[in-house]
Parts: C-alpha cells; structure tokens; sequence
C-alpha cells in the first residue's frame, strides 16, 4: 500500500471503528445482546464497504486516472446494490436487531466520510506531478540576442 493510501486509511479506519465500538455499547444498553451483534454486524459492513471502496478508487486513480470519476460512481452504486442485497438476505433473521443494525452503519458511514474528508485536507497530497530541475530548463540552440 502506497504512503497516500496510509495517509488517508487508517485515519479514517479508526474513528470509525471507535464510533462501531461505542454504538455496539449503546444498542447492548437499550436492546440487548441482538442489539449488540447487529450493531456490530452494521459497524463492520460499513468499515468493509467504506475501506474496500477507499482502496479501489486509490489504485484506479493510480492506474487509470481518466476513468476515477465513472469508477467512483460505479463503486457507490456496488455498494448500495451490495447493500440492498445483504438486507435482502437477511430480512426475516432473528439473529440480531434490524434497527440496531442501522444505527452502527449509519454511524459508522457518516463518521467515516467526515474523518476522510478531513484526512484529506490534511494529507498535503500533490495532484500536480512535479517536474525534475534538470528536465524544466529548455535549451537553447542559437545567438543568445
């Protein structure tokens, strides 16, 4: 993983993870332990989805910089069809608690686009190349007047 990629993940993960730790905490207060898992089970689908998405647009934005954009928007969209299709799974479950389950992702998700935005208005990442010293002096070939 390059530095970039460092810079920008783990200050994100790990908010986000405490925020997962402290929504478990509350839903095992208020509901119990299906409230516990469930929340868990949220923290954890967004962590996944979030870092996996992270590290995509990462490597297209290293490879493939033209397709960043369309790349992004189709990551989001897997993501919410992943989604769609994991609570379609498990809609008629008894293994843990549907609300408390929203609340860790959706804590979760908007913890990690905060910390992600402000990581990356502290990273000081370069978008512009810069140029070495010996290639950006042209030379000349005639009369210097």
């Amino acid at each position: 993983m390059r530095s970039n990629d460092a810079q920008i993940l783990l200050p994100t993960a790990l908010p986000s993870a405490a925020v997962g730790l402290v929504a478990v905490a509350i839903s095992a207060a208020v509901v119990g332990g299906k409230g516990a898992i469930g929340a868990a089970v949220g923290a954890a689908l967004a962590i996944a989805f979030m870092g996996a998405g992270l590290v995509v647009l990462q490597r297209t934005a290293k490879s493939l910089p033209h397709l960043f954009q369309a790349m992004g928007m189709l990551l989001y969209v897997t993501q919410l069809l992943l989604l769609f299709v994991f609570l379609g799974i498990f809609k008629h479950t008894e293994l843990f608690n549907f609300k408390a389950f929203a609340f860790g992702i959706l804590a979760c998700t908007i913890t990690w686009i905060a910390a992600q935005a402000r990581a990356y208005m502290k990273a000081k990442i370069l978008y512009v190349e810069p140029t070495p010293s010996s290639v950006a002096k042209p030379e000349t070939s005639g009369s210097p007047s």
